[in-house]
């Protein structure tokens, strides 16, 4: 029979007080303003679940919900096969090795709010390079006013900026990868897309599951890149989820409706990422 060493409490207890400082408090605080309406000299009232059955049967919270889901599944359609394919094109040895490397970490470098005022200069119809190259060929482009242009543009700088960690992680699983596996399935005269099929691709499997996860969860909260690209329009039509619930908190100061949203917020990301998750480990599971 073990016996409890009361020394672990003095090696515990401060990893539990940090949990408790960085996560449980916090998220206590917002489940709190959640179930209350807050007025001004800090007067609170009970609302019950109020701020959930309003939210849950709003048209602005289900627009703002939708088009977080679709730039993040079309990030995610674009980002993983293209980062795959430039990863496979990359060389396994030689001098070009660290050149490249260097140059598909260059991107993720480049702070966030840096990344969306260089894409919102970038292109200006007026006086961005690309706004002002665009319209010079007559195409008509100008994101500060034609939705379709701003979300063209935001899924472009997406792209630009984070597949790079796609590229990097897939390309750590290529090189994990024997040599005698490409030897053996080249002595059996087997295609390149036979060797991608069932050698390279179950080989990325596990790397690619936690790409596909992080930029899933990357991408659903992101807000400071959209927020300094496009500021959320024209109109609303890029405002994402994350960018409406900083408009509640802090431009409508409705702690409330926002605490509710924050709390509505991490349950669909838990589910959607344990979603994903259960579905690509799958089959190793059986």
């Amino acid at each position: 029979m073990k016996t409890a060493n009361p020394r672990a409490w003095i090696f515990v207890t401060p990893v539990l007080l940090l949990v408790a400082f960085n996560a449980i408090i916090p998220l206590m605080t917002v489940v709190n303003y959640s179930v209350q309406e807050t007025f001004g000299n800090n007067l609170f009232f009970w609302h019950g679940v109020g701020w959930f059955q309003e939210l849950l049967t709003s048209d602005r919270f289900h627009a703002a919900l939708g088009r977080q889901l679709f730039f993040t599944f079309t990030i995610l359609i674009i980002e993983v096969p293209l980062g795959v394919a430039i990863a496979l094109a990359m060389p396994r040895s030689g001098r070009w090795v660290p050149v490249c490397l260097v140059l598909m970490a260059l991107p993720l470098l480049i702070p966030w709010n840096v990344v969306g005022a260089m894409w919102n200069i970038f292109t200006l119809p007026r006086i961005g390079l690309m706004g002002y190259g665009l319209n010079w060929l007559g195409i008509d482009y100008d994101m500060t006013q034609s939705p379709v242009a701003a979300w063209v543009t935001l899924i472009i700088m997406d792209v630009w900026h984070w597949t790079s960690l796609v590229v990097l992680l897939a390309y750590a699983g290529l090189i994990s990868i024997p040599n005698a596996f490409y030897q053996a399935a080249k002595i059996d005269g087997a295609s390149k897309w036979s060797v991608f099929r069932y050698i390279q691709l179950p080989k990325m499997k596990q790397v690619l599951t936690i790409a596909i996860l992080l930029r899933f969860m990357d991408s659903f909260m992101i807000y400071t890149e959209p927020f300094v690209l496009t500021g959320g329009g024209p109109g609303n039509s890029t405002t994402l989820l994350s960018i409406d619930l900083v408009k509640i908190a802090l431009g409508q100061f409705d702690l409330g409706r926002a605490a509710a949203m924050s709390l509505i917020y991490f349950v669909i990301t838990l589910l959607v990422s344990w979603l994903f998750y259960t579905l690509m480990t799958k089959d190793d599971v059986e």
